[in-house]
């Protein structure tokens, strides 16, 4: 999967330990994540099991989850992808939008490398012959391809000033990971989506600060939308990075929109994933779950984002700054009106300041 700043990728067994756990109480066999981003942790709990509903209000988000959660690798099988993926490989360079504005203008990618995502981009939609599904898992090919060969910290806000030894390597198109079994993707903005979520649990992993995903990722989105839109700045970022805001994003509008959000949630169990270093404390979304029912604290120390451990640079890709620390509190709030949930969690983890720590934790 992708590099991506606020991944579960190391948090994985901790979340699904937990809802192991709220398993043992009650029957959970439904589950949404309408914040799901990459895609990681919708793709673990469609693994794991679930029915699962993933939905994210970017398209490049939106083109993760159709791959990693919505198609069924018995109806797609690498038998199916990889020849496709053979086609467009032997693809001869064209240079376009993507090489001009990401490898000339900025150098996020080798030109050797932008020209062959140029070539590609143009023929997915005709080899995917008006299959969205099958459109999204070949997106998903490319974006991954490209992020493999990518020269910046894992956002693209900025570009190193030196290319990374992985920018030198050709662009390779594999068969993404596909499960079996049904699973569903949406784009829509959660504060209209939460209504409509009728499932046994969801899971909320909202921004945790100022940073918007569509500017840390706004070259994933231009390539999915193939829209080549004006570029602005150094990082040659899209001009509705600058319109495209989200209330998460903002710590004046965060409160109302976390309000109207679990509100409207109509799951008998809500698991919210956030961090000591977001917009709310953990005493303040404590207190927003807790109008829906009991509230039980799962933490976890994590490690930063690398980005976080390289240092800090400016869109030319110098280092400006070294970082304070490199790790973090990770929380997971699990609210339910079910009290056997709440004793099945308590049970499988360690009470420890006012939290439940996970029994591996220092």
């Amino acid at each position: 999967m992708i590099k991506y700043i606020g991944s579960k990728r190391a948090l994985l067994p901790w979340i699904l330990d937990a809802i192991d756990a709220i398993q043992v109480a009650a029957q959970i066999e439904t589950a949404a994540d309408p914040f799901s981003g990459s895609a990681r942790v919708a793709h673990a709990l469609k693994a794991h099991g679930l029915s699962v509903v993933a939905s994210d209000i970017n398209a490049y988000a939106h083109i993760l989850a159709t791959t990693l959660v919505e198609a069924d690798a018995n109806q797609y099988p690498k038998e199916r992808i990889v020849p496709i993926l053979e086609k467009l490989a032997a693809l001869p360079p064209v240079e376009g939008y993507f090489t001009r504005t990401f490898c000339r203008e900025a150098r996020f990618f080798q030109p050797k490398n932008g020209q062959r995502v140029d070539a590609i981009r143009a023929a997915i939609d005709e080899h995917a012959g008006g299959d969205p599904v099958l459109r999204a898992i070949l997106l998903t090919s490319l974006i991954l391809a490209a992020d493999r060969v990518d020269s910046t910290t894992g956002v693209h806000m900025a570009y190193l000033k030196k290319w990374a030894p992985r920018a030198h390597k050709d662009l390779e198109l594999r068969p993404p990971e596909l499960l079996p079994g049904p699973g569903k993707a949406y784009q829509r903005d959660v504060l209209e989506f939460a209504s409509e979520l009728d499932v046994d649990l969801v899971y909320l992993d909202p921004p945790y600060n100022q940073h918007a995903y569509l500017s840390n990722y706004h070259i994933w989105e231009t390539l999915v939308c193939d829209d080549d839109p004006e570029a602005y700045g150094v990082a040659r970022k899209r001009t509705d990075c600058r319109t495209r805001k989200s209330p998460f994003n903002s710590k004046r509008k965060a409160r109302a929109a976390m309000e109207h959000v679990i509100s409207s949630l109509r799951a008998p169990v809500v698991v919210l994933s956030f961090s000591n270093e977001g917009v709310f404390s953990m005493k303040e979304i404590e207190e927003l779950l807790e109008t829906r029912g009991s509230v039980t604290t799962l933490c976890k120390e994590h490690r930063r984002y690398v980005g976080s451990r390289i240092g800090i640079y400016n869109p030319s890709g110098n280092k400006v700054g070294a970082i304070s620390h490199t790790e973090n509190t990770e929380y997971l709030f699990v609210m339910s009106t079910n009290q056997r949930i709440h004793a099945a969690l308590t049970e499988r983890f360690q009470p420890q300041d006012g939290a439940l720590v996970a029994a591996e934790v220092r």
